[in-house]
């Protein structure tokens, strides 16, 4: 089961460095386009533009589908303000005291982009009695252009108008150590192990046990990216972040085998054989349970698809915010993932 590291992080940084918030699907997707063809993978795509990668299997008779979402937290122009700053909408769930300060881009229907600050209204200690008390939440937050603008009809002459997607700078570092510090690892961190799994195929001239559709959805942080699922799809199973915590297990350095999320359980024979897949593998892991979390599975499941629903992925610290994770925990989910392809 040989995973190659180097593709993992090379992938991950790329699908990190370009912007997908939620819905903004332009930019990334000749990114996977070109990144298919490299690894000798052909795409396909729906009308919410979920891109697919179909892998035929030895007995073509059933077909499983594995998620990645490709989208990420982000922002929205809410309102363009009278003073030329712009107000916000939460694309997923954005923590404000996470990105108060950070680098943004707009991102325009034409096709410009923007740079600018996410910053609280009391955004100066030298200059409000409040900057340090202000709650940060999207009735406080602002973002600042990196433009010579004073009024609202000055941000509409760049092209600039209501819902315009805003996307937050990534910050992406890898360590020596093998820590990948950055945000929007969930998921990415996930797209780049499924295509460690597509080159382990090609180099071994393996095919998986079923015919296998991988999934990169685009609507993931608001709860609707597997929503609906092509109809010979017979199990769904997600690629997603693991969560680190007190009540947790999961660490860096393991794959998290998800139980329950805050909608339901998983389908229980389909989570064990997962348990016991990364049992008979060696794979370090652990099963928790998440509360606040959900994932393109339970979607499907919440939707009313009629498929086995399971979910697992790489331990992740500070989920939501500048994340970081071992590419270690990452190899672990893609050596689940290559053991549950060739399975039976």
């Amino acid at each position: 089961m040989e995973i190659n590291k180097k593709t993992i992080e090379r992938v991950t940084k790329k699908l990190i460095e370009t912007p997908s918030p939620v819905s903004y699907y332009e930019e990334i997707t000749p990114v996977m386009e070109a990144l298919a063809t490299e690894f000798g993978y052909a795409v396909s795509y729906d009308r919410k533009r979920t891109i697919y990668i179909k892998v035929e299997g030895e007995h073509p008779e059933k077909t499983i589908c594995v998620g990645a979402h490709l989208d990420t937290i982000g922002l929205m122009i809410r309102h363009i303000n009278e003073d030329g700053t712009l107000a916000l909408r939460n694309l997923g769930g954005i923590n404000y005291n996470n990105i108060d300060g950070e680098c943004v881009h707009v991102h325009t229907r034409d096709g410009k982009c923007y740079s600018g600050l996410v910053a609280c209204t009391s955004h100066s200690t030298h200059v409000f009695d409040d900057a340090r008390s202000a709650v940060r939440e999207e009735r406080n937050m602002m973002v600042v252009l990196d433009e010579h603008v004073k009024c609202a009809q000055d941000v509409r002459a760049l092209g600039i108008e209501h819902g315009d997607i805003i996307s937050i700078d990534p910050n992406y570092h890898y360590t020596e150590k093998g820590f990948i510090k950055s945000r929007h690892i969930d998921d990415k961190a996930a797209v780049g192990a499924v295509f460690a799994v597509l080159e382990n195929l090609q180099k071994a001239q393996k095919k998986p046990y079923y015919n296998v559709l991988f999934a990169f959805p685009f609507y993931e942080e608001i709860g609707h990216g597997g929503a609906w699922l092509p109809p010979e799809v017979e199990e769904y199973v997600a690629l997603d972040i693991g969560l680190i915590g007190p009540d947790h297990l999961g660490d860096e350095y393991s794959v998290s085998i998800c139980a329950k999320d805050n909608y339901t359980p998983y389908d229980r024979g389909l989570t064990s054989k997962l348990i016991q897949l990364a049992k008979t593998n060696n794979i370090h892991y652990c099963v928790d349970v998440f509360y606040h979390y959900g994932t393109d599975a339970s979607a499907a499941i919440r939707a009313g698809n009629n498929v086995y629903a399971a979910a697992f992925g790489m331990g992740c610290f500070s989920s939501h915010g500048l994340e970081r994770c071992h590419i270690d925990s990452v190899v672990e989910t893609a050596k689940l993932l290559y053991a549950y392809l060739l399975s039976k």
